[in-house]
Protein backbone atom coordinates (compact mmCIF):
# COMPACT_ATOMS: atom_id res chain seq x y z
CA UNK A 1 0.00 0.00 0.00
CA UNK A 2 1.03 3.47 -0.65
CA UNK A 3 2.37 5.28 2.21
CA UNK A 4 0.37 8.94 1.05
CA UNK A 5 -2.85 6.50 -0.15
CA UNK A 6 -5.65 6.97 1.76
CA UNK A 7 -6.97 4.39 3.66
CA UNK A 8 -9.90 2.11 2.40
CA UNK A 9 -11.35 -0.27 4.60
CA UNK A 10 -14.20 -2.90 3.33
CA UNK A 11 -15.50 -5.84 5.32
CA UNK A 12 -17.73 -8.90 4.28
CA UNK A 13 -19.90 -10.68 7.06
CA UNK A 14 -20.40 -14.78 6.12
CA UNK A 15 -23.67 -15.51 8.46
CA UNK A 16 -24.00 -18.90 10.86
CA UNK A 17 -20.45 -20.04 9.63
CA UNK A 18 -17.63 -21.09 11.37
CA UNK A 19 -14.19 -22.05 10.76
CA UNK A 20 -11.02 -22.87 12.99
CA UNK A 21 -8.41 -20.43 13.79
CA UNK A 22 -6.06 -22.08 11.51
CA UNK A 23 -8.41 -21.83 8.40
CA UNK A 24 -9.09 -17.89 9.60
CA UNK A 25 -5.08 -17.68 10.01
CA UNK A 26 -4.97 -19.03 6.29
CA UNK A 27 -7.54 -16.51 4.80
CA UNK A 28 -5.91 -14.01 6.84
CA UNK A 29 -2.72 -14.31 5.13
CA UNK A 30 -4.19 -15.17 1.50
CA UNK A 31 -5.89 -11.47 1.89
CA UNK A 32 -2.99 -10.22 3.26
CA UNK A 33 -0.87 -10.97 -0.08
CA UNK A 34 -3.28 -9.21 -2.35
CA UNK A 35 -2.60 -6.33 -4.49
CA UNK A 36 -2.69 -2.98 -2.57
CA UNK A 37 -3.57 -4.45 0.86
CA UNK A 38 -1.92 -3.17 3.99
CA UNK A 39 -3.97 -4.82 6.59
CA UNK A 40 -6.45 -7.77 6.82
CA UNK A 41 -8.19 -9.76 8.80
CA UNK A 42 -10.51 -12.79 8.92
CA UNK A 43 -12.26 -13.87 12.21
CA UNK A 44 -15.54 -14.98 13.97
CA UNK A 45 -16.91 -12.21 15.32
CA UNK A 46 -16.23 -13.09 19.13
CA UNK A 47 -16.46 -9.76 21.45
CA UNK A 48 -13.03 -9.67 21.96
CA UNK A 49 -12.48 -10.16 18.04
CA UNK A 50 -15.05 -7.26 17.14
CA UNK A 51 -13.17 -4.72 19.76
CA UNK A 52 -10.16 -5.82 17.80
CA UNK A 53 -11.82 -4.51 14.55
CA UNK A 54 -13.46 -1.78 16.11
CA UNK A 55 -9.41 -0.66 16.42
CA UNK A 56 -8.55 -0.99 13.22
CA UNK A 57 -11.78 1.23 12.54
CA UNK A 58 -14.92 -0.57 11.35
CA UNK A 59 -18.01 0.53 12.85
CA UNK A 60 -20.55 -2.02 13.59
CA UNK A 61 -22.63 -0.78 10.85
CA UNK A 62 -19.89 -1.99 8.70
CA UNK A 63 -19.99 -5.22 9.82
CA UNK A 64 -24.00 -6.17 9.60
CA UNK A 65 -24.42 -7.17 13.37
CA UNK A 66 -22.36 -9.45 13.57
CA UNK A 67 -22.03 -11.92 16.36
CA UNK A 68 -19.81 -14.78 17.15
CA UNK A 69 -21.84 -17.49 14.95
CA UNK A 70 -20.74 -15.57 12.19
CA UNK A 71 -17.57 -15.22 10.15
CA UNK A 72 -16.00 -11.22 9.44
CA UNK A 73 -13.19 -10.80 6.71
CA UNK A 74 -12.05 -6.94 6.63
CA UNK A 75 -8.86 -5.33 4.69
CA UNK A 76 -7.37 -2.03 4.53
CA UNK A 77 -6.82 -1.55 0.79
CA UNK A 78 -5.59 1.42 -1.91
CA UNK A 79 -8.94 1.52 -3.13
CA UNK A 80 -11.96 -0.29 -3.34
CA UNK A 81 -11.39 -2.79 -6.03
CA UNK A 82 -8.00 -3.96 -3.99
CA UNK A 83 -10.39 -4.53 -1.10
CA UNK A 84 -13.19 -6.24 -3.17
CA UNK A 85 -10.24 -8.39 -5.25
CA UNK A 86 -8.75 -8.96 -1.31
CA UNK A 87 -12.38 -9.95 0.10
CA UNK A 88 -13.37 -12.49 -2.59
CA UNK A 89 -9.83 -14.24 -2.44
CA UNK A 90 -10.19 -14.63 1.58
CA UNK A 91 -14.08 -16.20 0.84
CA UNK A 92 -12.58 -18.43 -1.69
CA UNK A 93 -10.34 -19.63 0.58
CA UNK A 94 -12.56 -20.24 3.72
CA UNK A 95 -15.02 -22.21 1.28
CA UNK A 96 -11.85 -24.15 -0.08
CA UNK A 97 -11.08 -25.14 3.08
CA UNK A 98 -14.95 -26.11 3.69
CA UNK A 99 -15.26 -27.86 0.05
CA UNK A 100 -12.24 -30.52 0.74
CA UNK A 101 -11.39 -30.78 4.48
CA UNK A 102 -13.89 -33.70 5.50
CA UNK A 103 -13.03 -36.20 2.80
CA UNK A 104 -16.15 -37.32 -0.01
CA UNK A 105 -17.90 -34.28 -0.25
CA UNK A 106 -21.16 -36.34 -1.17
CA UNK A 107 -21.20 -36.80 3.20
CA UNK A 108 -22.74 -34.26 4.93
CA UNK A 109 -19.86 -32.74 6.85
CA UNK A 110 -20.44 -33.50 10.76
CA UNK A 111 -21.80 -31.01 13.57
CA UNK A 112 -20.83 -32.25 16.39
CA UNK A 113 -17.36 -34.52 17.53
CA UNK A 114 -19.94 -37.46 18.17
CA UNK A 115 -20.72 -37.41 14.68
CA UNK A 116 -17.62 -36.93 13.54
CA UNK A 117 -16.23 -40.79 15.54
CA UNK A 118 -19.22 -42.21 14.00
CA UNK A 119 -18.05 -41.34 10.07
CA UNK A 120 -14.20 -41.74 11.01
CA UNK A 121 -14.76 -44.88 13.19
CA UNK A 122 -11.42 -45.97 13.11
CA UNK A 123 -9.98 -42.60 14.71
CA UNK A 124 -8.36 -42.14 17.84
CA UNK A 125 -7.73 -38.53 17.67
CA UNK A 126 -10.04 -35.37 17.64
CA UNK A 127 -7.93 -32.00 17.00
CA UNK A 128 -9.97 -28.91 18.89
CA UNK A 129 -9.67 -25.88 17.43
CA UNK A 130 -12.28 -23.32 18.56
CA UNK A 131 -12.25 -20.30 20.97
CA UNK A 132 -10.96 -20.55 23.92
CA UNK A 133 -14.28 -20.38 26.04
CA UNK A 134 -15.64 -23.13 23.90
CA UNK A 135 -12.83 -25.34 23.74
CA UNK A 136 -12.71 -27.45 26.93
CA UNK A 137 -16.66 -28.46 26.64
CA UNK A 138 -15.60 -29.47 23.11
CA UNK A 139 -12.62 -31.51 24.59
CA UNK A 140 -15.15 -32.84 26.98
CA UNK A 141 -17.07 -33.73 24.37
CA UNK A 142 -13.99 -35.85 22.50
CA UNK A 143 -13.00 -37.54 25.83
CA UNK A 144 -16.57 -38.73 25.96
CA UNK A 145 -16.04 -40.56 22.50
CA UNK A 146 -13.15 -42.47 23.29
CA UNK A 147 -10.90 -39.94 21.61
CA UNK A 148 -7.69 -38.58 22.10
CA UNK A 149 -7.40 -34.58 22.14
CA UNK A 150 -4.79 -31.83 20.56
CA UNK A 151 -6.26 -28.94 22.13
CA UNK A 152 -5.07 -26.43 19.56
CA UNK A 153 -7.07 -23.66 21.19
CA UNK A 154 -5.38 -21.28 23.60
CA UNK A 155 -7.12 -18.72 26.28
CA UNK A 156 -8.36 -22.33 28.49
CA UNK A 157 -9.18 -20.92 32.09
CA UNK A 158 -6.38 -23.15 34.08
CA UNK A 159 -9.33 -24.76 36.17
CA UNK A 160 -10.89 -26.13 32.84
CA UNK A 161 -7.65 -27.14 31.88
CA UNK A 162 -6.87 -29.03 35.22
CA UNK A 163 -10.58 -31.05 34.90
CA UNK A 164 -9.70 -31.97 31.51
CA UNK A 165 -6.39 -33.69 32.26
CA UNK A 166 -7.83 -35.40 35.40
CA UNK A 167 -10.78 -36.29 33.76
CA UNK A 168 -8.40 -37.97 30.67
CA UNK A 169 -6.24 -39.93 33.23
CA UNK A 170 -9.30 -41.62 34.35
CA UNK A 171 -10.02 -42.48 31.24
CA UNK A 172 -6.35 -43.61 30.11
CA UNK A 173 -6.54 -40.67 27.40
CA UNK A 174 -4.62 -37.77 26.30
CA UNK A 175 -5.18 -33.95 26.36
CA UNK A 176 -2.70 -32.57 24.74
CA UNK A 177 -2.88 -29.32 24.92
CA UNK A 178 -3.78 -26.22 25.60
CA UNK A 179 -1.97 -24.24 23.05
CA UNK A 180 -0.56 -27.70 22.11
CA UNK A 181 0.87 -26.19 18.19
CA UNK A 182 2.48 -29.26 17.50
CA UNK A 183 2.33 -33.22 18.00
CA UNK A 184 3.54 -35.65 15.33
CA UNK A 185 1.62 -39.34 16.34
CA UNK A 186 2.15 -42.41 14.72
CA UNK A 187 4.04 -40.68 11.82
CA UNK A 188 1.49 -38.04 11.17
CA UNK A 189 1.56 -34.62 11.91
CA UNK A 190 -0.83 -32.37 14.00
CA UNK A 191 -0.84 -28.37 13.94
CA UNK A 192 2.63 -26.68 13.15
CA UNK A 193 4.76 -29.73 12.08
CA UNK A 194 8.09 -30.57 10.96
CA UNK A 195 8.16 -33.99 8.31
CA UNK A 196 10.40 -36.31 10.46
CA UNK A 197 11.74 -39.82 9.86
CA UNK A 198 10.47 -42.31 12.02
CA UNK A 199 13.01 -43.64 14.68
CA UNK A 200 13.78 -44.25 18.47
CA UNK A 201 13.91 -41.16 20.37
CA UNK A 202 9.89 -40.52 21.94
CA UNK A 203 9.67 -36.49 22.40
CA UNK A 204 7.49 -35.00 25.41
CA UNK A 205 7.27 -31.38 25.04
CA UNK A 206 5.51 -28.81 27.07
CA UNK A 207 6.92 -26.18 24.76
CA UNK A 208 6.24 -26.36 21.06
CA UNK A 209 8.89 -25.14 19.41
CA UNK A 210 10.94 -26.76 21.35
CA UNK A 211 9.47 -29.63 20.36
CA UNK A 212 10.08 -28.76 16.59
CA UNK A 213 13.67 -28.01 17.47
CA UNK A 214 14.81 -31.36 18.87
CA UNK A 215 13.10 -33.77 16.71
CA UNK A 216 14.18 -31.74 13.24
CA UNK A 217 17.57 -31.92 14.91
CA UNK A 218 16.93 -35.80 15.38
CA UNK A 219 15.77 -35.88 12.06
CA UNK A 220 18.91 -34.14 10.45
CA UNK A 221 21.14 -35.85 12.39
CA UNK A 222 19.60 -39.21 11.19
CA UNK A 223 18.05 -40.79 14.17
CA UNK A 224 14.19 -39.59 14.05
CA UNK A 225 11.73 -39.81 16.30
CA UNK A 226 8.64 -42.77 17.44
CA UNK A 227 6.15 -39.66 18.34
CA UNK A 228 6.42 -36.25 19.28
CA UNK A 229 3.46 -35.36 22.26
CA UNK A 230 3.09 -31.88 23.08
CA UNK A 231 1.22 -31.72 26.75
CA UNK A 232 0.73 -27.76 26.73
CA UNK A 233 3.19 -25.02 28.53
CA UNK A 234 1.37 -25.19 31.87
CA UNK A 235 1.28 -28.86 32.29
CA UNK A 236 4.03 -29.14 34.28
CA UNK A 237 2.73 -26.61 36.59
CA UNK A 238 2.32 -27.00 40.02
CA UNK A 239 -1.86 -26.43 39.59
CA UNK A 240 -1.72 -28.92 36.30
CA UNK A 241 0.69 -31.01 38.16
CA UNK A 242 2.35 -32.62 35.01
CA UNK A 243 -0.74 -35.20 34.60
CA UNK A 244 -0.20 -35.42 30.69
CA UNK A 245 3.54 -35.71 30.97
CA UNK A 246 3.54 -38.25 32.93
CA UNK A 247 0.75 -39.77 31.14
CA UNK A 248 3.08 -39.30 28.09
CA UNK A 249 6.25 -40.65 29.46
CA UNK A 250 4.26 -44.22 30.39
CA UNK A 251 2.88 -44.27 27.23
CA UNK A 252 6.70 -43.96 25.85
CA UNK A 253 7.93 -46.35 28.08
CA UNK A 254 5.21 -48.58 27.23
CA UNK A 255 5.89 -48.41 23.21
CA UNK A 256 8.64 -51.14 21.33
CA UNK A 257 9.69 -48.74 19.17
CA UNK A 258 11.09 -46.46 21.33
CA UNK A 259 14.36 -46.72 23.07
CA UNK A 260 15.00 -43.10 24.56
CA UNK A 261 13.15 -40.18 25.59
CA UNK A 262 13.76 -36.79 25.67
CA UNK A 263 11.59 -34.41 27.80
CA UNK A 264 11.48 -30.38 27.09
CA UNK A 265 10.14 -27.62 29.27
CA UNK A 266 10.16 -24.16 30.45
CA UNK A 267 10.98 -24.09 33.60
CA UNK A 268 8.55 -26.62 35.44
CA UNK A 269 7.52 -27.06 39.04
CA UNK A 270 10.53 -28.67 40.73
CA UNK A 271 8.14 -30.98 42.33
CA UNK A 272 6.56 -31.93 39.12
CA UNK A 273 9.51 -32.08 37.24
CA UNK A 274 10.64 -35.01 39.72
CA UNK A 275 7.06 -36.84 39.64
CA UNK A 276 7.42 -36.63 35.66
CA UNK A 277 10.98 -37.88 35.81
CA UNK A 278 10.22 -40.89 37.98
CA UNK A 279 8.22 -42.31 35.21
CA UNK A 280 11.43 -43.11 33.44
CA UNK A 281 11.21 -46.61 34.99
CA UNK A 282 13.36 -48.53 32.36
CA UNK A 283 14.34 -46.18 29.33
CA UNK A 284 17.07 -44.10 28.96
CA UNK A 285 15.62 -40.53 29.37
CA UNK A 286 17.01 -36.30 28.73
CA UNK A 287 15.27 -33.88 30.05
CA UNK A 288 15.47 -30.07 28.95
CA UNK A 289 14.01 -27.94 31.66
CA UNK A 290 15.22 -24.70 30.04
CA UNK A 291 16.52 -22.63 32.98
CA UNK A 292 16.68 -25.31 35.61
CA UNK A 293 20.10 -26.96 36.21
CA UNK A 294 20.22 -28.53 39.54
CA UNK A 295 17.49 -30.62 39.95
CA UNK A 296 18.10 -34.48 40.60
CA UNK A 297 16.51 -37.25 38.66
CA UNK A 298 16.58 -40.89 38.23
CA UNK A 299 19.85 -42.75 37.23
CA UNK A 300 19.14 -43.53 33.98
CA UNK A 301 18.07 -39.54 33.36
CA UNK A 302 20.36 -37.38 31.70
CA UNK A 303 19.60 -33.22 32.02
CA UNK A 304 20.50 -30.78 29.75
CA UNK A 305 20.51 -26.95 29.76
CA UNK A 306 19.90 -26.48 26.21
CA UNK A 307 17.27 -27.88 23.32
CA UNK A 308 21.11 -28.34 21.47
CA UNK A 309 22.29 -30.35 24.47
CA UNK A 310 19.14 -32.12 24.77
CA UNK A 311 19.27 -33.58 21.39
CA UNK A 312 22.87 -34.35 21.07
CA UNK A 313 22.62 -36.22 24.50
CA UNK A 314 19.27 -38.41 23.01
CA UNK A 315 21.29 -39.32 19.78
CA UNK A 316 23.49 -40.71 21.59
CA UNK A 317 21.47 -42.34 23.59
CA UNK A 318 19.97 -43.90 20.09
CA UNK A 319 23.67 -44.80 18.95
CA UNK A 320 23.73 -42.00 16.41
CA UNK A 321 26.81 -39.60 16.28
CA UNK A 322 25.77 -36.09 16.36
CA UNK A 323 27.47 -33.51 14.45
CA UNK A 324 29.76 -30.70 16.11
CA UNK A 325 27.44 -27.70 16.08
CA UNK A 326 29.90 -25.02 16.91
CA UNK A 327 32.61 -26.04 14.34
CA UNK A 328 34.00 -23.09 12.87
CA UNK A 329 31.88 -20.77 14.67
CA UNK A 330 34.90 -18.43 16.68
CA UNK A 331 36.14 -17.40 12.74
CA UNK A 332 32.85 -16.80 11.87
CA UNK A 333 32.33 -14.59 14.63
CA UNK A 334 36.21 -13.16 14.43
CA UNK A 335 35.34 -12.02 10.51
CA UNK A 336 31.62 -10.32 11.40
CA UNK A 337 33.02 -8.64 13.92
CA UNK A 338 35.72 -6.70 12.67
CA UNK A 339 33.34 -5.51 10.09
CA UNK A 340 30.66 -3.72 12.69
CA UNK A 341 31.06 -0.28 13.49
CA UNK A 342 32.13 0.77 17.12
CA UNK A 343 28.70 1.33 18.41
CA UNK A 344 27.15 -1.01 17.36
CA UNK A 345 27.17 -3.25 20.40
CA UNK A 346 23.80 -4.78 20.93
CA UNK A 347 21.81 -7.57 20.21
CA UNK A 348 18.23 -7.52 18.62
CA UNK A 349 16.05 -10.94 18.04
CA UNK A 350 12.79 -10.60 16.41
CA UNK A 351 11.53 -14.36 17.07
CA UNK A 352 8.53 -16.56 16.02
CA UNK A 353 9.30 -19.31 17.93
CA UNK A 354 8.31 -18.56 21.59
CA UNK A 355 10.55 -21.48 22.93
CA UNK A 356 13.23 -20.51 20.81
CA UNK A 357 12.99 -16.93 22.11
CA UNK A 358 13.26 -18.08 25.49
CA UNK A 359 16.07 -20.17 24.80
CA UNK A 360 18.02 -17.39 23.66
CA UNK A 361 17.44 -15.16 26.31
CA UNK A 362 19.01 -17.48 28.69
CA UNK A 363 21.92 -17.85 26.77
CA UNK A 364 22.64 -14.42 26.16
CA UNK A 365 22.04 -13.50 29.54
CA UNK A 366 24.35 -15.80 31.04
CA UNK A 367 27.30 -14.23 28.54
CA UNK A 368 26.24 -10.48 29.07
CA UNK A 369 23.78 -9.63 31.27
CA UNK A 370 20.31 -8.94 31.15
CA UNK A 371 17.85 -9.23 28.49
CA UNK A 372 15.07 -7.49 27.96
CA UNK A 373 11.68 -9.38 26.46
CA UNK A 374 8.05 -8.89 25.82
CA UNK A 375 8.24 -12.64 27.01
CA UNK A 376 10.90 -11.82 29.67
CA UNK A 377 13.01 -14.58 31.74
CA UNK A 378 12.68 -12.39 34.96
CA UNK A 379 9.66 -9.59 35.33
CA UNK A 380 11.95 -6.58 35.77
CA UNK A 381 13.69 -7.29 31.83
CA UNK A 382 10.20 -6.55 29.97
CA UNK A 383 10.70 -4.12 27.21
CA UNK A 384 10.75 -1.36 26.80
CA UNK A 385 14.74 -1.89 27.37
CA UNK A 386 17.34 0.96 28.96
CA UNK A 387 19.75 2.88 26.44
CA UNK A 388 22.16 -0.36 25.68
CA UNK A 389 19.94 -3.08 26.69
CA UNK A 390 19.88 -6.23 24.61
CA UNK A 391 15.84 -6.70 23.17
CA UNK A 392 14.60 -10.50 22.31
CA UNK A 393 11.05 -10.06 21.32
CA UNK A 394 8.93 -13.09 20.69
CA UNK A 395 6.53 -11.62 17.67
CA UNK A 396 4.59 -14.76 18.20
CA UNK A 397 3.10 -13.54 21.30
CA UNK A 398 -0.71 -12.49 21.09
CA UNK A 399 0.18 -9.04 21.45
CA UNK A 400 1.76 -9.06 17.82
CA UNK A 401 -0.72 -11.92 16.33
CA UNK A 402 -4.16 -9.94 17.41
CA UNK A 403 -5.87 -9.11 13.94
CA UNK A 404 -2.63 -10.53 12.03
CA UNK A 405 -1.33 -14.08 11.12
CA UNK A 406 1.25 -16.04 12.88
CA UNK A 407 5.15 -14.99 11.32
CA UNK A 408 5.58 -18.66 10.90
CA UNK A 409 2.20 -18.59 8.67
CA UNK A 410 2.99 -14.80 6.75
CA UNK A 411 6.40 -12.86 7.32
CA UNK A 412 4.92 -9.69 6.36
CA UNK A 413 4.58 -8.45 10.23
CA UNK A 414 8.31 -9.25 10.64
CA UNK A 415 9.36 -7.59 8.15
CA UNK A 416 7.50 -4.49 8.98
CA UNK A 417 9.28 -4.57 12.62
CA UNK A 418 12.90 -5.58 10.61
CA UNK A 419 12.71 -2.44 8.88
CA UNK A 420 11.10 0.14 11.53
CA UNK A 421 13.98 -1.48 14.26
CA UNK A 422 16.86 -3.06 12.95
CA UNK A 423 18.85 -0.60 11.60
CA UNK A 424 18.86 1.14 14.83
CA UNK A 425 22.84 2.76 15.28
CA UNK A 426 23.13 0.38 18.66
CA UNK A 427 22.69 -2.97 17.02
CA UNK A 428 25.90 -4.98 16.36
CA UNK A 429 23.10 -8.31 15.79
CA UNK A 430 20.24 -9.16 14.69
CA UNK A 431 18.83 -12.65 15.64
CA UNK A 432 15.77 -14.90 14.21
CA UNK A 433 14.68 -17.84 13.49
CA UNK A 434 13.12 -19.22 10.33
CA UNK A 435 10.34 -22.05 11.39
CA UNK A 436 9.37 -24.80 8.72
CA UNK A 437 7.16 -27.98 8.62
CA UNK A 438 3.25 -27.70 7.43
CA UNK A 439 1.46 -25.11 8.38
CA UNK A 440 4.28 -22.22 7.91
CA UNK A 441 4.96 -20.06 5.23
CA UNK A 442 5.83 -21.96 1.87
CA UNK A 443 8.79 -19.72 1.10
CA UNK A 444 10.07 -17.81 4.56
CA UNK A 445 13.77 -17.43 3.80
CA UNK A 446 12.64 -16.25 0.21
CA UNK A 447 10.33 -13.49 2.19
CA UNK A 448 12.67 -12.34 4.44
CA UNK A 449 16.43 -12.53 2.46
CA UNK A 450 15.63 -9.24 0.96
CA UNK A 451 14.59 -7.24 3.67
CA UNK A 452 17.93 -8.92 5.66
CA UNK A 453 19.95 -7.57 2.52
CA UNK A 454 18.79 -4.08 3.16
CA UNK A 455 19.59 -4.27 7.10
CA UNK A 456 22.88 -5.56 6.53
CA UNK A 457 24.27 -2.83 3.73
CA UNK A 458 26.18 0.06 4.65
CA UNK A 459 27.51 -0.87 7.81
CA UNK A 460 24.30 -2.64 9.27
CA UNK A 461 24.80 -5.21 11.42
CA UNK A 462 25.02 -8.99 11.20
CA UNK A 463 22.15 -11.03 10.39
CA UNK A 464 22.58 -14.15 12.53
CA UNK A 465 19.82 -16.80 11.33
CA UNK A 466 18.55 -19.99 12.42
CA UNK A 467 16.45 -22.35 10.16
CA UNK A 468 14.11 -25.11 12.23
CA UNK A 469 13.46 -27.72 9.67
CA UNK A 470 13.84 -31.16 8.75
CA UNK A 471 14.92 -32.93 5.66
CA UNK A 472 11.59 -33.24 4.51
CA UNK A 473 9.96 -30.31 5.11
CA UNK A 474 8.13 -28.66 1.83
CA UNK A 475 10.05 -25.67 2.10
CA UNK A 476 13.46 -27.58 1.47
CA UNK A 477 15.57 -27.26 4.31
CA UNK A 478 18.95 -27.36 2.58
CA UNK A 479 17.55 -24.14 0.01
CA UNK A 480 16.03 -22.10 3.16
CA UNK A 481 19.20 -21.58 4.56
CA UNK A 482 21.00 -21.99 1.15
CA UNK A 483 18.72 -18.13 0.50
CA UNK A 484 19.37 -16.85 3.95
CA UNK A 485 23.26 -17.11 3.46
CA UNK A 486 23.30 -15.73 0.06
CA UNK A 487 21.79 -12.47 1.46
CA UNK A 488 24.80 -12.61 3.51
CA UNK A 489 22.93 -14.14 7.03
CA UNK A 490 25.21 -16.25 8.86
CA UNK A 491 23.32 -19.90 9.34
CA UNK A 492 23.96 -22.05 12.02
CA UNK A 493 23.28 -25.47 13.00
CA UNK A 494 21.02 -25.15 16.36
CA UNK A 495 19.30 -22.39 17.76
CA UNK A 496 21.23 -22.48 20.45
CA UNK A 497 24.16 -21.95 18.70
CA UNK A 498 22.88 -18.64 16.99
CA UNK A 499 22.79 -17.10 20.17
CA UNK A 500 26.06 -18.18 21.34
CA UNK A 501 27.42 -16.74 17.78
CA UNK A 502 25.31 -13.56 18.41
CA UNK A 503 26.90 -13.03 21.91
CA UNK A 504 30.17 -13.65 20.46
CA UNK A 505 29.96 -10.82 17.80
CA UNK A 506 28.35 -8.28 19.65
CA UNK A 507 30.96 -8.64 22.95
CA UNK A 508 33.57 -9.39 20.28
CA UNK A 509 34.62 -12.62 22.19
CA UNK A 510 34.91 -14.83 19.44
CA UNK A 511 35.50 -17.58 21.73
CA UNK A 512 31.89 -17.24 23.08
CA UNK A 513 30.58 -19.12 19.66
CA UNK A 514 32.24 -21.87 20.56
CA UNK A 515 31.41 -22.24 24.19
CA UNK A 516 29.81 -25.31 25.74
CA UNK A 517 27.59 -25.34 29.03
Amino acid sequence: MSATAAVHRAARTISDTYADSMILLVATSVMSEQPGVGWAGAVMATPGALADLAGQGFEAADLGGADANDLVLAVHADGDEQAQAALAAGADSIFSAARTGHGKTEEAAPRTIEAAAEQLPGANVAIVSVPGPYAALEAHHALTAGLHVLLFSDNVPLAEEVELKQRATELGLLVMGPGAGTAVLAGTGLGFANVLRRGPVGVVAAAGTGAQEVSALLDRWGVGVSQVIGVGGRDLSAEVGGRMAAAAVRALEADPATTAILIVSKPPDPGVARLVLEQCAGTPAVAVFLGVTDLDGPAKTELARTLEAGAIAATRLAGGTPPDPTHGLADQAARAAAGLPEQRRVIRGFYSGGTLCYEAQLIISSLLGPVYSNEPLVHEHTVPAPPGGHVLLDLGAEEYTVGRPHPMIDPQSRIEILRAQARAPEVAVVLLDVVLGHGSHADPAGQLAPVLAEVMADGGPQVIAYVLGSSGDPQNYQAQRATLEAAGCLVTETAARAAYLAAAVAARKPELAERRD
